[in-house]
């Protein structure tokens, strides 16, 4: 493909040691084939950075969600069209470790980055971009004879994105900033065994698997200073025994103002959730919480 021979001829040019042209794994390239059957199903587009940040690759669909097109952006440095307050967290992924050497670590950032899209879709001036969230996705691949020949490959996907597969194994859910329970749909009865009446009040950590926490707290972190977020995979507890696996999709949305018939309510701002269960009840036996036990819910 395109993103290979980009890849390779990028790699060729800094690889050259003693001259004996370095080569990498060819499973890098067979990533970058498989990725591109990945693009025409899922909502994104691909990007290879250098470890100094420079764009060597996207995919030339990056034009239908950032109103620039794949050579107006590749030789530039994506420092030069991201938030500044992004930078420090886009430098800690492009750093690479010693773990990297001896196997490819996963990288997860959720980035603002400059668009000529219009909210009507027409494409603007660059000097009048408005900011559009990326969620990226991907690994780093080490050159372990050139670092300079090193990369990073991800898969870009803006927030938010479309629900379009809400189903019965999806429940939307609504949360003070701080993660408290405000609203929650009559599904998550049947997915996690609480009634929505139950849930108010108390937080999301409640029922977060102990050892999914820090992902939740990444997640938690990106909505306050992003606004949006896709949280990754991690374990709710269910009601009575186990757990199950989950996605949660949110965004941070004007919340509920005074009114006369609830003069005493005042929600600037709230938390909006979409939440995937993507799989069945995992060890039903095992009670990880006094929030799993029916006792802790009787009035």
């Amino acid at each position: 493909t395109a993103g290979a021979n980009a890849e390779l001829r990028y790699t060729a040019g800094h690889g050259v040691n003693g001259g004996q042209e370095m080569m990498c794994e060819t499973q890098d390239f067979v990533l970058l084939d498989e990725t591109s059957m990945y693009l025409k199903v899922l909502e994104g587009f691909l990007m290879v950075l250098s470890t100094a940040g420079d764009m060597i690759f996207l995919s030339d669909n990056v034009s239908k969600y950032m109103g620039l097109t794949q050579t107006e952006l590749m030789g530039h440095n994506i420092f030069e069209y991201t938030h500044p307050c992004d930078h420090e967290e886009i430098r800690h992924n492009l750093r690479l470790t010693a773990e990297d050497v001896w196997c490819s670590q996963k990288r997860d950032i959720v980035m603002r980055i400059k668009s000529a899209l219009t909210h009507r879709g027409r494409i603007s001036n660059i000097k009048s971009a408005t900011w559009k969230v990326l969620h990226c996705q991907g690994r780093a691949k080490v050159c372990t004879a050139s670092s300079s020949a090193s990369c990073l490959l991800l898969t870009c996907r803006p927030l938010p994105l479309s629900h379009t597969l809400l189903s019965t194994h999806t429940f939307t859910s609504q949360h003070s900033m701080d993660m408290k329970f405000t609203y929650c749909d009559q599904r998550v009865t049947s997915l996690l065994g609480y009634r929505p009446d139950e849930l108010l009040g108390r937080s999301i950590y409640d029922l977060c698997h102990t050892l999914d926490t820090k992902c939740l707290n990444k997640n938690h972190l990106n909505l306050c200073l992003k606004s949006q977020s896709v949280s990754g995979q991690y374990r709710l507890l269910v009601r009575g025994g186990g757990y199950v696996w989950v996605e949660s999709h949110s965004a941070v949305i004007p919340g509920v103002q005074p009114s006369r018939s609830r003069p005493n309510t005042n929600q600037p701002l709230c938390i909006l959730t979409v939440t995937y269960v993507l799989s069945g009840v995992e060890e039903p036996s095992l009670q990880l919480s006094l929030d799993q036990t029916y006792q802790r819910y009787l009035r």
